[in-house]
Protein backbone atom coordinates (compact mmCIF):
# COMPACT_ATOMS: atom_id res chain seq x y z
CA UNK A 1 0.00 0.00 0.00
CA UNK A 2 1.30 3.78 -0.82
CA UNK A 3 0.47 6.54 1.03
CA UNK A 4 2.07 9.80 1.12
CA UNK A 5 2.80 10.58 5.02
CA UNK A 6 0.68 13.57 5.98
CA UNK A 7 4.06 15.28 8.03
CA UNK A 8 4.99 18.11 6.64
CA UNK A 9 8.17 17.48 7.44
CA UNK A 10 8.74 14.41 5.91
CA UNK A 11 11.79 14.48 3.14
CA UNK A 12 11.03 15.46 -0.56
CA UNK A 13 12.52 13.94 -3.55
CA UNK A 14 15.28 16.96 -4.12
CA UNK A 15 16.01 16.50 -0.30
CA UNK A 16 16.81 13.05 -1.10
CA UNK A 17 18.74 13.65 -4.29
CA UNK A 18 20.68 16.43 -2.78
CA UNK A 19 21.64 14.72 0.95
CA UNK A 20 22.70 11.60 -0.97
CA UNK A 21 24.99 13.65 -3.47
CA UNK A 22 26.24 15.69 -0.41
CA UNK A 23 27.71 12.00 0.96
CA UNK A 24 28.75 10.86 -2.62
CA UNK A 25 26.41 7.97 -2.56
CA UNK A 26 25.39 6.33 -5.61
CA UNK A 27 21.36 5.47 -5.29
CA UNK A 28 22.39 1.94 -5.00
CA UNK A 29 24.99 2.65 -2.63
CA UNK A 30 21.41 4.24 -0.61
CA UNK A 31 19.27 1.32 -1.48
CA UNK A 32 21.87 -1.05 0.04
CA UNK A 33 22.52 0.87 3.69
CA UNK A 34 18.55 2.03 4.21
CA UNK A 35 17.09 -1.60 3.01
CA UNK A 36 14.86 0.31 0.66
CA UNK A 37 15.26 -0.82 -3.34
CA UNK A 38 16.89 0.72 -5.93
CA UNK A 39 13.53 1.67 -8.14
CA UNK A 40 11.45 3.12 -4.92
CA UNK A 41 14.08 5.43 -4.03
CA UNK A 42 14.57 6.49 -8.14
CA UNK A 43 10.58 6.97 -7.76
CA UNK A 44 11.30 9.01 -4.19
CA UNK A 45 13.53 11.25 -5.80
CA UNK A 46 12.09 12.30 -9.38
CA UNK A 47 9.05 13.62 -6.84
CA UNK A 48 8.89 17.09 -6.70
CA UNK A 49 7.31 16.97 -3.06
CA UNK A 50 6.78 14.15 -0.52
CA UNK A 51 7.09 10.82 -2.40
CA UNK A 52 3.99 9.11 -2.71
CA UNK A 53 5.61 5.70 -1.24
CA UNK A 54 5.16 3.11 2.02
CA UNK A 55 5.72 5.73 4.98
CA UNK A 56 8.41 2.97 6.92
CA UNK A 57 10.64 2.98 3.56
CA UNK A 58 10.58 7.21 3.64
CA UNK A 59 11.49 6.34 7.34
CA UNK A 60 14.16 4.23 6.86
CA UNK A 61 15.83 6.81 3.77
CA UNK A 62 16.17 9.55 6.65
CA UNK A 63 17.11 7.50 9.40
CA UNK A 64 20.01 6.55 7.04
CA UNK A 65 20.66 9.95 5.56
CA UNK A 66 20.76 11.47 9.01
CA UNK A 67 22.60 8.93 10.78
CA UNK A 68 25.39 9.71 8.64
CA UNK A 69 25.59 13.22 9.43
CA UNK A 70 22.75 14.96 6.69
CA UNK A 71 19.94 17.43 8.85
CA UNK A 72 16.83 18.31 6.92
CA UNK A 73 15.68 21.54 6.98
CA UNK A 74 12.24 22.18 6.54
CA UNK A 75 10.57 25.30 5.25
CA UNK A 76 10.76 28.05 7.51
CA UNK A 77 13.51 26.82 9.57
CA UNK A 78 15.49 29.29 6.88
CA UNK A 79 15.01 32.79 5.38
CA UNK A 80 14.40 32.54 2.58
CA UNK A 81 13.64 29.03 1.52
CA UNK A 82 12.11 26.24 1.49
CA UNK A 83 13.28 22.20 1.85
CA UNK A 84 16.81 22.19 2.32
CA UNK A 85 19.49 19.97 3.26
CA UNK A 86 23.42 20.53 5.52
CA UNK A 87 25.37 18.43 6.94
CA UNK A 88 25.13 18.19 10.53
CA UNK A 89 27.20 20.28 13.12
Amino acid sequence: MLDTAPNSHMLTGPQIRAARAMLGWSAKELAARSGVSYPTIQRAESAHDVPEMKTGNLLALQRTLEGSGITFIDPGEQKPGGHGVRFTG
